[in-house]
């Protein structure tokens, strides 16, 4: 329903720009978001950092590893290239019987095994095959005879396939070296254990006799304590993320749950607004949706207080015109003369046309705020509109009542609004001026634009040669069911609505009037006048 009071309690321009420029700095317009993928990259980039720093150092420990071994390699290559571990010319192969003792001889690390392979493939010897040393995990105890294996029956076939691929990678390795380049490469054994392998080939001169393969066992359990190593990395990432949900907990979801809280206690009617004043003071968009929510239920608490107030106002304002009617109804079967009926006829007539004003009026009232949210402003052409206007006075002037003269500008001013209402602002100044004017007056309309006031240079005045304005209602005169009036003139014939309703349209296209009075020279009182100031594009203050 509509009000001059119910207006927002907070001016956009006061909340809503520094809540802009706030947005400016914040990533994607969004304080939280940017905190939100802060902590997420932050974690990120701790296991990231941590993987690359892993894959570094499994790669440099691996490319560490095959040089060691290419070098023992070489070195023992070059020992079994020698006369003493060859015979045969001119076809030189390896002396099957001294190279074992060669094997015995030079010291193999434990975890590392060699083997040597003839020119065509066909393993020669395996440092396995003549070390004290039996390579392998322990055995488990015995158990009785009969007693069924645990071993499922896919676990030999899975054991067979993977010796099988074992031989595979390590004949291509040896095919490799054979055809004279050095091969280097990480594989799986028979066992199933990653190795780190390099075969050299063989050479007598320049003849390729076989080739030695050197393979190191140890590689998984180093890689087991580099991944041990990765362990502090993922620990710091899982805090972060844990104490990042913890953050976004305490500081985004409780407070949208206690925003929640607060709402539904404005809907059962605990509280008329919301009022959290550690979340409007946040610099983010929790502090912006508390503001918001504040503003709206303090707007809508004030909307119902003057809805409240104005149902009040109508109640009291129709009582007495119906208290008036009853009273000449009662008075009417006990009047005993013509005249005396004829007065409370006139009466009761005063009064019906009062009420029927004072209705019309509310309707009116009660239903500009759907009509300004609904009617969108566009063009307007100042002198056409109120040169129309004062031709309808003109056309339906009667003798005794006060003429309209429209004097307009000298250029065409046209305004971005609302012409129905604005239309009803100017009709309701023409008529309040009327009706206050003498028999035989004159209402002057004046459009003029003000070039000292950039902001409302637009100015509607609306001049009566009436008895003014008592200085101290200057400003009640705009409030609803004023109707002070002077002796002589006519009761009812307003409903005190008419400059409330002015006011409204007025501020809803984002300018004000205001009431003052004409004086001449000596001081005495000419008339009233009413000034519209209007900005060139009206910006409802509605929102």
């Amino acid at each position: 329903m509509a009000s001059d009071t119910a207006t927002a309690k907070a001016d956009p321009s006061e909340k809503d720009a520094p809540s802009g420029r706030r947005r400016l700095g914040r990533f994607g317009g969004s304080r939280l978001g940017g905190f939100i993928l802060a902590l997420n990259l932050f974690s990120l980039l701790i296991l990231l950092g941590g993987a690359l720093a892993l894959n570094e150092w499994q790669r440099g420990l691996i490319e560490a590893r095959q040089e060691s071994l290419t070098a023992q390699a070489e070195l023992l290559a070059n020992v079994l290239a020698d006369e003493d571990y060859t015979v045969g010319e001119p076809t030189p192969s390896f002396n099957v019987q001294n190279v074992p003792g060669l094997f015995r001889d030079i010291f193999i690390p434990e975890g590392q095994r060699a083997r040597l392979f003839d020119i065509d493939g066909l393993i020669v010897l395996d440092s396995y095959a003549v070390t004290e040393a039996i390579p392998g995990n322990t055995l488990p105890d015995a158990r009785p005879a009969g007693t069924p294996s645990d071993e499922p029956p896919q676990a030999a076939e899975r054991t067979t396939r993977q010796v099988e691929e074992a031989r595979r990678q390590l004949a291509a390795e040896v095919e490799g070296a054979l055809g004279g380049q050095n091969q280097a490469s990480v594989r799986i054994n028979e066992s199933g254990d990653r190795v780190v392998s390099v075969s050299i080939p063989v050479r007598h001169v320049r003849q390729v006799l076989g080739v030695l393969t050197l393979e190191a066992g140890d590689v998984e359990a180093t890689l087991n304590a580099q991944r041990l190593a990765l362990m502090p990395f993922a620990l710091v990432a899982l805090t972060v993320n844990i104490l990042g949900s913890l953050v976004l907990y305490l500081f985004v979801a409780r407070p949208i749950m206690r925003l929640s809280v607060a709402a539904d206690a404005v809907r059962l009617q605990q509280a008329r607004a919301i009022s959290l004043p550690d979340l409007e003071g946040r610099k983010d968009e929790i502090g912006d949706l508390a503001r918001s929510l504040e503003t709206m239920t303090e707007t809508l608490s004030d909307r119902m207080d003057a809805i409240e107030a104005f149902a009040a106002d109508v109640s009291h304002e129709i009582k007495n015109p119906l208290t008036s009617i009853r009273s000449a109804l009662e008075t009417l079967p006990l009047v005993k003369t013509d005249a005396q009926r004829e007065k409370l006829t006139g009466l009761l007539q005063q009064d019906v046309r009062r009420l029927d004003r004072l209705i019309t009026d509310i309707s009116n009232a009660s239903r500009l705020d759907a009509e300004l949210n609904r009617d969108r402003p566009r063009a307007v052409d100042l002198n056409l509109l109120l040169s129309e206007i004062a031709g309808v006075y003109a056309a339906g002037h009667r003798p005794g009542e006060a003429r309209v003269v429209f004097t307009p500008p000298s250029e065409p001013i046209r305004i971005t609004g609302r012409d129905g209402p604005l239309g009803q602002v100017f009709r309701n100044l023409i008529d309040n001026a009327r009706s206050f004017s003498p028999a035989g007056g004159e209402v002057r309309l004046v459009l003029r634009r003000d070039p000292t006031d950039p902001d409302l240079p637009i100015r509607v005045i609306v001049d009566d040669d009436g008895p003014g304005i008592p200085a101290e209602n200057l400003e009640t005169v705009f409030e609803r069911f004023y109707t002070s009036r002077p002796r002589g003139t006519a009761f009812g014939a307003n409903s005190g609505l008419g400059l409330s309703i002015v006011r409204q349209i007025v501020e809803a296209h984002g300018g004000h009037v205001q009431a003052s009075n004409r004086t001449a020279a000596d001081g005495t009182v000419e008339g009233a006048r009413f000034e519209v100031a209007l900005p060139v594009i009206a910006q409802s203050r509605r929102g």
